[in-house]
C-alpha cells in the first residue's frame, strides 16, 4: 500500500522538495531515543553524551515526577475523555492552573496542549484584522503563526532594537486597532535574552499590549525559574506570559498567564484549547510536582548556570565561532555553535553523534542561509567529565573537517 502511494503523482512535489534537501545536504531523518532522556543516553542504539536536550533541570525522570505521574493514573485513569470546555477539565487541571499562577504572580492561568499552541492560540484570539502587531524579526514560529492567523498588520522590528519598535509605534500610533508587542523572552536558536524591560516602558508609553513568550527562560530565569518578566522586575506591566511545560518543567504543554479576565476570554475563545481534548492527568500531576521541585531544590537552576558559564569559555578557548560577530551573543544555556554553510553543519553534526556527541545542527528555513550552526544546551545534570568528553569530541571532529584550522 505504502509503494503504491508512494508512486502517485499528486504528491510528486513533496519528493522534488526532498531531493533537493538531499542535494543540499540539509536532509535529515529522526533519531530515537531508545531510554531516558539524560545527559548520557542511547539514540539509534549509540550512547551518546546528549547536548540537544531542552531537559534543563533534569526533570524528565525525576523520581518525584515518576510517583506524581504514576500515583494520578492510579486515580483518575489514563485520559480525561473530552475538551476542557465539555467534560474534559478535571481537578487536577485546576490544581496545576493555579500552581502557575501563584508561581509567575498572576491572578490567572490557563494551560495548553503545547507551548505552540499556546502562542498561536492566544495572538490569533485576542486581535483582529484592524489591530497592529509590533513583533521582533527572531520571534518563535509560534508567534508568527499566531499573528498570521489573527489577520492583524504585522511590523517587524530588527531583533532587540527597541529604537526601532518604537518607530513602528508611532507610525501607527494614530491608527485604530489594538497594538501589541511581542518578544521571546530567550531566542531559542541563539540563546539571547529579549529586552522585556525596555519593551515594557514601550509599551507603556503607548498603551500597547505587552506579550512575552518565556518558553527557554522558565526555569532558566529569574527567582526559581519564575522567567524573563521576574529576571527584569516587570511583575505588573506585561499584560501576557507565555510559558511551557515542556522544558525545564519536563513533561509536555503550554500555559498563558495574566489577568482573570484574559484567562476567561481564552476559555471561550481559543482555538486550540475549545477543539482540543485536555491532558491526561498524568501529565498535569506531573507538572504540578515539578513547579513544586522549582522551589525546593533551586540548586538546580545554581547546577545549570555553573555549567553554562564553563562551557561557553571553553568553547571560546577553543576557537569556535558562539554568538556575536554575525549573530547575536549567546547569554542563557542555548549556545550555538556557527558555521555558517547548511552541507558543512549537517555533515559536522552526523560526525559529531558517530563521535558520542549528540548536538543538533540546525540550517535554513529555521535559520537564515548562511547562519546554520550546531546548537548546545547544558542542563543541570551534566557532569564537569560530560562536558570534558564532548568538548574534546568537538574540538577533534571541528579539526578533522577542516571547521577548526
Amino acid at each position: 500500500m505504502s509503494t503504491a502511494l508512494s508512486q502517485r503523482p499528486q504528491l510528486k512535489h513533496l519528493t522534488a522538495a526532498l531531493d533537493e534537501l538531499r542535494q543540499k545536504g540539509t536532509y535529515f531523518r529522526l533519531r530515537v531515543l531508545e531510554d531516558v532522556q539524560a545527559p548520557v543516553c542511547t539514540y539509534d542504539g549509540r550512547k551518546v553524551i546528549n547536548l540537544a536536550s531542552n531537559n534543563y533541570l533534569g526533570l524528565c525522570d525525576h523520581p518525584k515526577l515518576r510517583e506524581a505521574a504514576i500515583e494520578a493514573t492510579r486515580k483518575y485513569g489514563v485520559g480525561s475523555g473530552a475538551v476542557r470546555t465539555i467534560a474534559g477539565t478535571m481537578k487536577v487541571h485546576m490544581e496545576l492552573e493555579e500552581k502557575i499562577a501563584r508561581f509567575k504572580n498572576v491572578e490567572a492561568c490557563v494551560v495548553f496542549q503545547s507551548g505552540f499552541t499556546a502562542n498561536a492560540g492566544t495572538v490569533s484570539s485576542i486581535l483582529g484584522k484592524e489591530d497592529f502587531i509590533i513583533s521582533d524579526e527572531l520571534n518563535h514560529a509560534s508567534i508568527i503563526d499566531g499573528a498570521r492567523l489573527s489577520r492583524a498588520k504585522i511590523k517587524v522590528f530588527r531583533h532587540r532594537d527597541v529604537d526601532h519598535a518604537e518607530e513602528l509605534l508611532q507610525e501607527v500610533a494614530h491608527e485604530p486597532g489594538r497594538k501589541l508587542i511581542i518578544t521571546d523572552g530567550v531566542f531559542s536558536m541563539d540563546g539571547d535574552i529579549g529586552p522585556v524591560d525596555k519593551l515594557c516602558d514601550l509599551a507603556e508609553k503607548y498603551g500597547a499590549i505587552m506579550m512575552v513568550d518565556d518558553a527557554h527562560a522558565s526555569g532558566v530565569l529569574g527567582r526559581n525559574g519564575r522567567g524573563s518578566v521576574d529576571h527584569f522586575h516587570c511583575h505588573g506591566r506585561v499584560d501576557v506570559q507565555v510559558g511551557t511545560l515542556s522544558k525545564a518543567i519536563g513533561a509536555l504543554g503550554g500555559y498563558v498567564c495574566g489577568s482573570r479576565d484574559l484567562i476567561d476570554y481564552l476559555y471561550h475563545r481559543a482555538r486550540p484549547f475549545l477543539f482540543s481534548t485536555s491532558h491526561p492527568p498524568a501529565v498535569a500531576a506531573t507538572c504540578i510536582a515539578a513547579f513544586d521541585l522549582l522551589e525546593s531544590e533551586p540548586e538546580r537552576m545554581e547546577r545549570l548556570w555553573d555549567n553554562t558559564r564553563y562551557f561557553k569559555a571553553e568553547l571560546g578557548r577553543i576557537g569556535f565561532d558562539i554568538g556575536g560577530k554575525t549573530t547575536p551573543a549567546s547569554e542563557t544555556p542555548i549556545t550555538p555553535i556557527i558555521i555558517g554553510d547548511g552541507k558543512k553543519t549537517m555533515e559536522f553534526s552526523r560526525a559529531l553523534f558517530d563521535a558520542g556527541v549528540m548536538a543538533t545542527g540546525i540550517a535554513f528555513p529555521t535559520v537564515p542561509e548562511g547562519k546554520a550552526r550546531i546548537r548546545t544546551i547544558m542542563t543541570s545534570e551534566h557532569t564537569r567529565q560530560h562536558l570534558d568528553q564532548a568538548l574534546e569530541t568537538l574540538e577533534k571532529t571541528a579539526r578533522r573537517l577542516g571547521i577548526l584550522s
